[in-house]
């Protein structure tokens, strides 16, 4: 085998492995993106508890201010009975004071109901804080181990470009340029084993003729069909052969 083949495997295998790190990075950061998901779901809950509890106080509040009118109206009525010098003055003073006290009434109730509500909202809200306070540890720990992958990941990054450059300034240039032309879309299966006859980036079969080339490995071969780089998997044949 060519030693300038033996450079590209080699070159190749280093390229495999620093691809390889884009998944490695993906999932260390998808345990950040889940946990964040998971905390950004309870925030919502709770922004719309919130809503529902400050909706409530504020109508409460506006129940609050009725009521206070309504006691100065009802208290005014009691001053006007005295007043009162015919029948009819007497039937409207009685119908608005009526009016009036079901409107307290109504009033009352409503603030009864709403506390109900805001004491139920409010334990929920309670429950859920604690929810979020637990996501946010998770988030934070998950945080902390993301980064302990994605540094100890960094560091195999950069022994591996240090390798890999150590072997780009080895390599003939006008070989080197031939294999990132192919990488460039062959990606890292720019090189690739031959077995059964069949060029394993394509996985189509090669002609005896290429096959032949890739056998005595005195220059480098490509794949008829793909363009990819070949070489002889000489493990395999030998099993192949076994």
């Amino acid at each position: 085998m060519t030693q300038y083949l033996k450079e590209l495997i080699e070159l190749s295998k280093t390229d495999k492995l620093l691809d390889s790190f884009a998944p490695k990075i993906e999932a260390a950061r998808s345990k950040i993106t889940q946990e964040e998901n998971r905390l950004n779901a309870l925030l919502e809950q709770k922004e719309s508890l919130q809503k529902v509890l400050d909706d409530s106080q504020a109508k409460i509040t506006a129940f609050n201010e009725q009521i206070a009118l309504l006691n100065e109206q009802l208290k005014s009525i009691q001053k006007k009975n005295k007043e009162i010098t015919n029948e009819k003055e007497m039937r409207a003073l009685s119908l608005e004071e009526e009016i009036a006290k079901e409107k307290l009434n109504f009033a009352n109730e409503e603030i009864e109901r709403l506390n109900k509500i805001i004491d139920i909202k409010q334990a929920e809200l309670d429950e859920l804080q604690a929810k979020i306070d637990e996501v946010q540890a998770a988030v934070e720990a998950a945080k902390a181990e993301a980064q302990a992958e994605l540094d100890a990941i960094e560091k195999e990054k950069e022994a591996l470009f240090k390798e890999r450059q150590e072997r780009t300034f080895k390599i003939d240039q006008k070989v080197l340029a031939f294999y990132e032309k192919i990488r460039r879309w062959a990606g890292n299966t720019a090189v690739v084993p031959v077995k059964k006859q069949a060029c394993y980036g394509c996985y189509m079969k090669i002609s005896d003729k290429t096959y032949s080339e890739v056998i005595r490995g005195e220059e480098i071969t490509t794949c008829t069909h793909c363009g990819r780089i070949l070489y002889l998997d000489e493990e395999s044949e030998a099993v192949e052969e076994a």
